[in-house]
């Protein structure tokens, strides 16, 4: 029986792993977040390209880890590598109970509201087609690495074309309000603070390929430039799409719009638009839950294989060799959340605990750096230690100011994460 994962994710796939996790529903409707904290057109695309440049500091932070540690889990392996099994446990035990499960879960309501669209529905009903898309990528998953793949390079596909119909009918139209950009203040700084945790959030996603790092064909090579590429790709679309929106609504406009896709759209391509925008919005949200999909059971697995969860997590299956059993239970807990309609109080804490475990996991490249010196590392991550240094800063101040703004979700947090002292030490103690 196997027991090993084969290496099958090339280049392409990679790319589309990252981009397409990454390109979720946000981009179609932060911009009048972001627009009401910063008067400047200018001053909104400054922000979107510094948030780029944050995520791929931290993504470059990750391609070193994974270059060095091509292993399932990413982030649970490096972080055992750097502090140990226990810090290492809690990241794999959070990404469970609380952050991935609970970002595929919002992903699969956030779907069927989109489709509701097209086809009314109750909230029963969207509870069930959301329970119904998780199932449904989740046995994709399950029949093979490629058949994962191959959904999300075609979603991927799908939205970008999607998203360059948007820009082109926007930067055609005879609407330009960049024409006559009007002076404005300066912004604040806790307005730029705001604005910029909305744009982090937008670009989250970039980790996703460290936790299939075990899977990657030549990782030394694939696993950093996947990760650049992917980062690279949805930065050039969000810069892009964002300038597309500000030619043909104004920052007002873009304020009070509550969808700023639809609203661009419709001015650009009439009532069609609305449909356009809900029908590409519809493949965002899949290729992004699809991409979750593939790489948190890998976590599970990693762990299960140190002996640090139940022992089926780690089973391969003999004919698709993939985890099955953690494919499943990942899908099942998911549904779970869906299905009781707890997704919603999950996720207002569910970043808040990604973040600390991205956070942890950036200060164990400093820590790998001194512990292990000697061991051979194929990438070397560019603008060491300032780029890593400002990721960590930026990163912490993330939840610092989540804890400040939002303390009872947030310590919420906390406490699920510590739930899992027990666990571990009865995990630990088998």
């Amino acid at each position: 029986m196997a027991t090993e994962l084969p290496r099958r994710l090339g280049l392409f796939s990679c790319v589309s792993v990252v981009a397409g996790t990454m390109i979720g529903s946000g981009i179609f409707l932060v911009p009048n977040l972001i627009a009401r904290d910063l008067a400047s057109p200018w001053a909104i695309l400054a922000m979107w390209i510094f948030g780029g440049l944050l995520s791929l500091a931290g993504g470059l932070a990750f391609a070193e880890l994974g270059a060095m540690m091509p292993q399932a889990g990413g982030q649970y392996a490096w972080i055992r590598e750097a502090f140990g099994p226990l810090p290492a446990f809690l990241c794999g035990w959070m990404f469970f109970v609380i952050f991935l499960s609970a970002s595929i879960s919002w992903l699969g309501v956030a779907f069927s509201i989109y489709l509701s669209y097209f086809i009314p529905m109750e909230e029963w009903q969207r509870r069930a087609v959301g329970a119904a898309v998780i199932s449904t990528l989740a046995y994709a998953n399950y029949r093979g690495l490629r058949v994962g793949a191959f959904v999300q390079g075609l979603l991927l596909v799908l939205k970008i074309a999607g998203m360059l119909l948007i820009i082109a009918s926007a930067l055609l139209s005879p609407v330009n309000h960049w024409a006559a950009t009007p002076a404005v203040p300066l912004p604040t700084l806790p307005a730029l603070g705001s604005a910029l945790i909305a744009i982090l959030l937008t670009y989250d996603g970039w980790m996703t390929l460290g936790l299939l790092a075990g899977e990657v064909r030549d990782p030394q090579r694939n696993l950093p430039r996947g990760i650049t590429l992917g980062i690279g790709l949805c930065m050039a679309l969000y810069l892009i799409i964002n300038f597309a929106y500000l030619k043909v609504l104004t920052v007002p406009e873009t304020a009070a719009a509550e969808r700023v896709a639809a609203q661009a759209a419709t001015i650009t391509m009439g009532p069609i638009g609305g449909k356009v925008i809900a029908l590409v919005i519809l493949c965002s949200i899949l290729g992004s839950m699809n991409g979750w999909m593939m790489a948190a059971p890998r976590t599970y697995y990693a762990q299960a294989r140190d002996g640090l969860f139940f022992t089926r997590f780690a089973e391969v299956h003999p004919k698709y060799l993939t985890p099955s059993f953690s494919i499943m239970a990942q899908a099942g807990w998911a549904i779970l959340l869906v299905v009781s309609g707890t997704y919603s109080s999950l996720a207002t804490f569910a970043m808040f605990s990604g973040w600390i475990g991205y956070t942890v996991a950036a200060i164990g490249l400093f820590v790998l750096r001194r512990k292990k010196p000697n061991v051979p590392r194929p990438y070397r991550m560019f603008g060491y230690p300032w780029m890593l240094l400002a990721f960590i800063t930026v990163s912490s101040g993330f939840v610092l100011n989540t804890l400040l703004t939002d303390p009872v979700p947030s310590l919420i947090g906390v406490g699920l994460i510590l739930a899992g002292l027990p666990a571990y030490r009865w995990f630990a103690m088998r």
